[in-house]
């Protein structure tokens, strides 16, 4: 999936760079991997294999697609956790969980997608798993199959017959597959690079409070040893890290025969002391009771809780900014071209210090995720489905602190639909959409994907979108400028839209936004 992601994120619909499915199937999956790879080979079968990928799946789900194949690997599991050896009939039953589960887990299942992939496959794969035929043959049937209602998915959804493209989710999910049945044939997979520009979330607050609660190991342990005795050797040393790992945890035991550096979380430090002294002399000696640094904490964060917070999903400094000029406890770092995951929800709805939380996941293609951690966490969440950021910055004109978390809800709803929002962006291939021929490199203008104004020039594109936008009808616009705008260039750009349009007020913010050149949203 790794090596070919950037394939299937070049099968994104529209002619603008927010091409994710790729990258969002990569990080769950990538998040899965790592939950196996931390198994040891003592407490390794099905059960916990199963366990494993389901949770980092999960964990690391982004996007639709994301969340979509962590439930089918969740699927599939469920149906072959409890089996000792894995066989063509029991495959069988982990796609039918998978397609299963997977349906279940969308509100409004379309066909055309990785789920129409994923139900076929279930239809069809037990015509392979006959008498005499291996994993491998029931694979490649699999894959077979997989790939010819692939190439049908432009027929099921008209949007990707304009777009000349298959599903990308579906083809996503067959290089899944695919890599599946390489490492049975034996062949190697390319490796490739790892993502270095992952979301990240805000770091508004350094404790994580449910960690608060959940201390095992007391006191923190840290010494050096010096002048080991003349009989300790090298083995010596593995031992008494092995010994340290049997009481504690957060262990570091490194060093030579001449000097050996020790940490370790334990409600025994002087058991580790002991230990430690058999080796050699002790020096700086520093033992930290956590517990107390706990509750402490514990006490400050609990006077400081709130009974409302915010979280919001932005990317650029601007528009994190701005978020929390308007209240917004949390941002996370994301949107179009790396959506957050169920995880990042999860980590900032812990770290939000209030019972009631509202999330603006500011992109439909994060809703999803965001509605998944909101029905996991013990929190009282509630997901404001907005679609964009500019429509997030907006909806905050109608918060109120004072008001309860539903309430709020239903403030931000209604203000939805008072105002109408656009972007330009820069076309990165060829194409036709509404009516309009569009090359590669042309500004175009779009409306919740609609493509409405297209051009050679940037700012003449952007007064074209004002005026598809119903400009002239509207009171006030609100201009968001990118990273690569300069703000002499968006005071020209102003100064042009006020002459086209003398009654509307144009305000101008600082987006920072990648990709897009300017947001827009008049009201």
């Amino acid at each position: 999936m790794v090596a070919n992601k950037a394939t299937v994120d070049a099968l994104n619909v529209f002619p603008v760079p927010d091409g994710d499915t790729g990258t969002n199937m990569s990080m769950t999956v990538k998040t899965a991997t790592k939950e196996v790879e931390a198994l040891t080979d003592t407490n390794l079968n099905f059960a916990t294999l199963a366990d494993a990928i389901t949770r980092g799946s999960l964990k690391g789900a982004r996007g639709n697609s994301g969340v979509i194949t962590s439930q089918i690997l969740k699927g599939f599991c469920e149906a072959i956790k409890d089996k000792q050896t894995l066989g063509p009939k029991d495959m069988v039953l982990g796609f039918r969980n998978a397609a299963k589960v997977a349906y279940s887990a969308v509100a409004k299942p379309k066909e055309g997608t990785i789920l129409t992939i994923i139900r076929v496959i279930s239809e069809e794969c037990s015509s392979f798993a006959g008498r005499g035929s291996s994993i491998e043959s029931f694979l490649q049937g699999c894959l077979t199959i997989g790939e010819t209602t692939l190439q049908q998915t432009p027929d099921m959804l008209p949007v990707l017959k304009k777009a000349g493209v298959v599903d990308a989710g579906g083809q996503g999910l067959l290089y899944i597959f695919g890599g599946w049945l390489k490492v049975l044939k034996g062949e190697e997979i390319a490796v490739a690079k790892e993502d270095a520009d992952a979301p990240h979330e805000d770091p508004l607050m350094d404790a994580d409070l449910d960690e608060l609660e959940n201390i095992t190991f007391a006191y923190c342990t840290e010494f050096f040893i010096t002048n080991l005795y003349p009989y300790v050797t090298e083995a010596d040393i593995d031992k008494l890290s092995e010994k340290l790992a049997e009481i504690g945890d957060s262990l570091i035991c490194i060093g030579d025969l001449t000097l050996v550096k020790v940490h370790v979380h334990t409600n025994n430090p002087g058991l580790a002391l002991q230990m430690a002294v058999e080796l050699g002399e002790l020096d700086k000696v520093k033992i930290e009771n956590m517990l107390m640094q706990n509750r402490a904490l514990r006490a400050k964060l609990e006077a400081e809780r709130k009974p409302l917070g915010v979280i919001a999903v932005a990317s650029g400094a601007g528009y994190t900014k701005l978020f929390k000029e308007m209240g917004v406890d949390y941002v996370i770092t994301g949107g179009q071209t790396m959506n957050p995951s169920v995880d990042d929800f999860m980590g900032a709805i812990r770290r939000v210090n209030a019972e009631n939380i509202l999330i603006l996941p500011n992109n439909k293609n994060v809703i999803l995720a965001a509605e998944q951690a909101r029905d996991m966490s013990d929190k009282h969440c509630v997901v404001v489905p907005t679609i964009n950021v500019t429509s997030g910055l907006n909806c905050l004109t109608n918060y109120d602190p004072e008001a309860d978390v539903e309430d709020n809800a239903s403030a931000m709803l209604a203000a939805i639909s008072e105002y109408t929002c656009g972007t330009v962006t820069t076309a990165v291939r060829n194409t036709t959409m509404n009516g309009l021929k569009v090359k590669e490199g042309n500004y175009i203008g779009l409306s919740d994907k609609h493509l409405l104004a297209k051009g050679t020039e940037l700012d003449p594109t952007v007064i074209q979108l004002v005026g598809k936008l119903g400009g002239a009808d509207k009171d006030i616009l609100s201009l968001y400028y990118g990273k690569d705008v300069s703000e002499e260039e968006c005071e020209a750009l102003v100064a042009k839209i006020e002459e086209a349009y003398p009654e509307l007020e144009v305000m101008v913010f600082d987006g920072g936004q990648p990709h897009y050149w300017y947001d827009l949203l008049l009201e």
